[in-house]
């Protein structure tokens, strides 16, 4: 680290600081002994001191041109929370015993996003580890966690994170995260961190009092932009680029999810992601394993995942929306906001094969032309899901798709997630229909601020024609109500939902035809009218053809490939509290079948 407080060991510690339009700056030691220790700038605005007599745990705060007390941006624990005194850590003192752990390859990911403070009543990381072997046996390769960087209050989706380095006192802390991290390793996931480069929190964040870290040049929907392209840029560049990497090598996360990247304005010969990339490469040159950079975006810009070498911004993977809104639409009938753009079963057929609907394609949502080809990128590179924090949350009530369809229907949208070619993501809760809502919560200590919350909630909904006032966002009750019920696992009709995405996780690592990435070996048919849609898959001798009927009434299927097939999940079998199949056991190429409403049939070739 180049920044912040780095613990060297023996008591002592380097501190830097950013400012360079401060003219003085001095560090104020709290504990264990109260010290005052002015420091030196150097010709880039950074203030510099190396102290002796500094343990691990000890509260510091800087005073900027005699005046004003503040935290350390750059804190990595903030254990009074945002607008109390920073600490010191000691990263060394973790042991780690995750030596062996190699990672998991992208095409092989199956993703968990999960928020700490509702994935288990107790709500810390702690808590979260006692469920990780729930995840495991479900086939889950990879967990994501929403942003944990220090919030205010206790209760946050964690996009108001104050302190980017800072873990969250609530939660844990620093070595909870780390044991969080380790246990997961040790029981063969993944770690992925949401992280948030696009806005900072609104309340506890000071580093407008440090230097230019926003610029007047955009605006984004959370107000001022980050300064990545402006005066003195290099410094906020060099902030991020060191908070990606410092997950990286001191929590040892296996990859970044970048937030809502639409959002990162830079105007300059080298956008801020693409050197995040290249720095991003250099340190896993010397890894012992490759750490991936996967970007939120609805720009559907293929560029985004393009390699560095071919003037792409050098992403890993890029969340594909196009896909969520063509399978939400069809199982909802929602149109409204921007699900006006979606609705019939080609879409989701050119979803599936293409990964973009919107392939600089005019828009009626957003009125003009979006997107871009993506076809010359493999699946692998696009996480696709049925529902996630965002398009759950940021509904007025937060119903979650268990809430919105029929049992029939949500064996529907699961098989449409883990049996495509893209990397799957679940949203915890998911895999057992839980039916509490997921919704927006916050704890914030300013009454102003807690109230432009409410009115500015009931604004964005009014663009999706809701009616009714949101749940109170800073209500405990609110957190309370979101946090899953782990025992509705074991009854039905949770249970078979369960055991039946436990089924489809079992045929994607069975078949490698089903995340095959060869988007020539993919073939849609599908009826806008009768509501169908299949697909017709192949890799390396494997092959399997996917019947879907997203109607009320029974399809005839067109003819199937020419191969012989074996049925190896039909979701109207009674097994899965299904009507009864009507889809043969063993097919002939030309055959066509009858599909009853709301069912789906895979058939692997013999």
């Amino acid at each position: 680290m180049t920044i912040g407080a780095t613990y060297l060991g023996g008591d002592r510690c380097d501190f830097s600081l950013w400012g360079p339009t401060l003219n003085q700056v001095t560090l104020e030691v709290l504990t264990p002994e109260k010290q005052s220790h002015p420091l030196q700038q150097d010709n880039w605005g950074y203030w510099r001191a190396r102290l002796n007599n500094i343990p691990p745990g000890t509260r510091y705060q800087y005073r900027l041109n005699g005046d004003r007390l503040r935290p350390d941006p750059m804190a990595q624990f903030q254990p009074e929370g945002v607008h109390g005194p920073s600490a010191v850590v000691d990263h060394g003192a973790f042991s780690w015993q995750d030596e062996a752990w190699r990672g998991i390859p992208l095409e092989e990911s199956i993703i968990y996003e999960l928020h700490i403070g509702s994935f288990t009543p107790a709500g810390t990381f702690e808590a979260a580890i006692s469920r990780l072997t729930d995840l495991t046996a479900l086939g889950i390769t990879s967990i994501e966690i929403m942003p944990v960087s220090q919030f205010p209050g206790q209760r946050n989706w964690g996009y108001d994170g104050a302190y980017p380095f800072a873990v969250q006192n609530s939660y844990g802390g620093p070595d909870g995260l780390k044991a969080l991290v380790n246990a997961a390793h040790q029981a063969g996931l993944a770690v992925i961190l949401d992280v948030v480069y696009n806005h900072f929190g609104p309340e506890g964040n000071y580093s407008r009092d440090f230097g230019p870290y926003f610029t007047d040049k955009y605006q984004t929907p959370w107000g001022g932009a980050i300064n990545f392209d402006d005066a003195h840029s290099h410094g906020v560049r060099q902030f991020v680029i060191e908070n990606a990497l410092y997950w990286l090598r001191e929590y040892h996360f296996d990859g970044l999810r970048l937030d809502a990247i639409h959002a990162i304005y830079d105007g300059g010969a080298k956008h801020i992601l693409a050197e995040l990339s290249d720095r991003l490469a250099e340190f896993n040159q010397t890894a012992t394993y490759p750490r991936y950079l996967i970007a939120e975006s609805d720009l559907n810009d293929v560029r985004i995942i393009r390699p560095r070498s071919d003037d792409g911004l050098g992403m890993d993977a890029q969340w594909s929306d196009d896909f969520h809104h063509s399978l939400h639409t069809l199982l909802t009938g929602e149109q409204q906001g921007y699900y006006e753009d979606f609705g019939s079963c080609e879409q989701l057929a050119t979803a599936w094969r293409d990964s973009f609907v919107y392939q600089w394609t005019y828009s009626p949502h957003r009125k003009r032309f979006h997107g871009s080809d993506a076809r010359d990128r493999p699946p692998s590179q696009f996480v696709i899901c049925n529902q996630n924090h965002d398009q759950v949350g940021n509904r007025m009530l937060g119903e979650r798709l268990s809430q919105l369809v029929s049992f029939d229907a949500l064996k529907l949208a699961a098989a449409a997630t883990l049996l495509n070619p893209g990397i799957p993501l679940l949203f915890m809760g998911e895999e057992y229909g839980e039916d509490s809502p997921f919704l927006y919560f916050i704890d914030h200590q300013d009454a102003d601020l807690v109230e432009a919350v409410r009115q500015g909630r009931k604004r964005e909904f009014e663009a999706f024609h809701a009616s009714g006032t949101p749940p109170d966002a800073a209500s405990p009750d609110t957190l309370k109500t979101s946090t899953l019920n782990w025992e509705k696992r074991e009854s039905d009709p949770h249970q078979v939902l369960l055991k039946f995405y436990k089924h489809l996780i079992e045929r994607r690592n069975t078949n490698p035809a089903i995340r095959g990435g060869d988007r020539q070996n993919i073939e849609t048919q599908s009826n806008n009218d009768s509501l169908w849609l299949t697909i017709h898959q192949c890799q390396a001798n494997q092959a399997i053809w996917l019947i879907f009927n997203f109607s009320q009434t029974p399809i005839q299927s067109p003819p199937a490939p020419n191969q012989t097939w074996t049925k190896t999940l039909d979701s109207s079998d009674s097994i899965w509290q299904g009507s009864g199949p009507t889809a043969p056991q063993t097919l002939k190429g030309s055959e066509s079948i009858t599909i009853p409403p709301l069912t789906v049939v895979l058939y692997e070739n013999s």
